[in-house]
């Protein structure tokens, strides 16, 4: 069988973990939660990178630090996790949903600025694949009309958009460290934060809503409550597991790039003859191989094809359902504009195995077995 994702893992992270307890600090914003702060820090250049329990949280803690309210609204994209909304949802925030581009899967940024209202407080683009939307356009549209850009980011880690790192643009940006991810703490994520005038707010809000973090630095004698908050701080084991990937990061990005690569150059010759579309990666985009995906002509025939691989062993996967056209993206958001793409686009894809530890001949295995489906 070839698996779909078999989470990361490097060797040393069972001895960090051990370090983790004899040291008697396993709860939050121990030694390894801030040596992965640190990291993250020097690798974005972002003012500070807060871990986080989930890149869910992470993302609700944009909610509060933009100040999303109740009447206030949110463009993203449909093509998302649920994920990317709740957050804002939550908050009491109208989704906004626009149409997104057919090459990258991210939202079309020629279409936001009819999306924006005197409503709308912030743009969430989402980085899907690890590859970057055109942030320079939703830059310029968000400073023009002062609203906050916060990337979702989740399959972003290690990619960029013009030598700058995805997560690392816009006022905020958010990391997902799930197992499916390129670097894991089996649940986790992190929460970037471009301007410091924001770090005291968001440490309160990961801190239950105490200024507890300034007690640890010494800045005061004692902390206490002082606004709300929750506890959106990871265990210091999950980030001993983290650690040991970061360590790495360069090597494992590396593998994974080798195994889409291989994939790529083993099926360009159907989108060649134009059986099927391949991932396309735009010039001032560096990705980061979250993913590999390809393109069936439709429904139909994805189906017929994610059959026809798991009758020989391999499991190749799709997603997401079109938020706008799920129950709650009705009730809480609406679809501005035409679906051209987001709905016909997402029925069309499918995602081949791809982890860090894969063998360049079961990639070679799930090529000939696509090229023979397409005999």
């Amino acid at each position: 069988m070839i698996n779909f994702n078999i989470p990361p893992f490097t060797g040393k992270e069972m001895d960090y973990i051990r370090q983790c307890v004899e040291a008697q600090k396993i709860c939050g914003d121990g030694s390894f939660t801030h040596k992965c702060n640190q990291w993250i820090e020097e690798r974005t250049g972002t003012a500070k990178c807060l871990l986080t329990t989930s890149c869910t949280h992470a993302t609700e803690m944009t909610a509060l630090l933009a100040d999303i309210k109740e009447g206030d609204e949110v463009i993203m994209p449909s093509y998302t996790f649920v994920s990317t909304a709740d957050a804002f949802v939550l908050r009491g925030a109208k989704v906004v949903f626009v149409d997104i581009r057919p090459d990258t899967m991210n939202i079309d940024e020629k279409l936001i600025e009819a999306a924006v209202t005197e409503n709308t407080k912030a743009i969430v683009p989402v980085h899907y694949a690890g590859v970057a939307c055109e942030m320079d356009a939703i830059m310029s549209i968000a400073e023009k009309h002062h609203l906050f850009v916060i990337e979702d980011a989740a399959q972003g880690m290690m990619a960029s958009y013009k030598g700058q790192a995805l997560g690392s643009i816009g006022d905020f940006g958010c990391y997902s460290f799930h197992e499916t991810k390129n670097y894991s703490m089996g649940e986790g994520g992190a929460l970037l934060i471009r301007d410091k005038k924001y770090i005291e707010d968001a440490e309160i809000y990961r801190e239950k809503g105490t200024d507890r973090s300034k007690y640890y630095r010494g800045q005061i004698d004692k902390y206490t409550w002082v606004n709300y908050g929750s506890s959106y701080l990871p265990s210091d084991m999950n980030a001993a597991y983290l650690y040991a990937q970061l360590e790495m990061a360069e090597e494992i990005n590396d593998a994974r790039l080798k195994i889409w690569n291989t994939y790529y150059e083993g099926l360009k010759g159907l989108e060649e003859q134009g059986k099927i579309d391949l991932p396309v990666v735009p010039k001032d985009c560096i990705h980061n191989a979250h993913m590999f995906y390809i393109k069936a002509r439709d429904l139909e025939e994805r189906t017929k094809l994610i059959d026809y691989l798991k009758q020989h062993s391999v499991h190749a996967v799709f997603h997401y359902i079109p938020l706008h056209s799920a129950p709650a993206g009705k009730e809480y958001g609406r679809f501005v504009g035409e679906d051209v793409y987001t709905t016909k686009e997402s029925e069309r894809l499918l995602r081949l195995p791809l982890y860090y530890g894969m063998r360049t001949q079961d990639a070679e295995r799930v090529i000939e077995l696509i090229n023979n489906f397409y005999r």
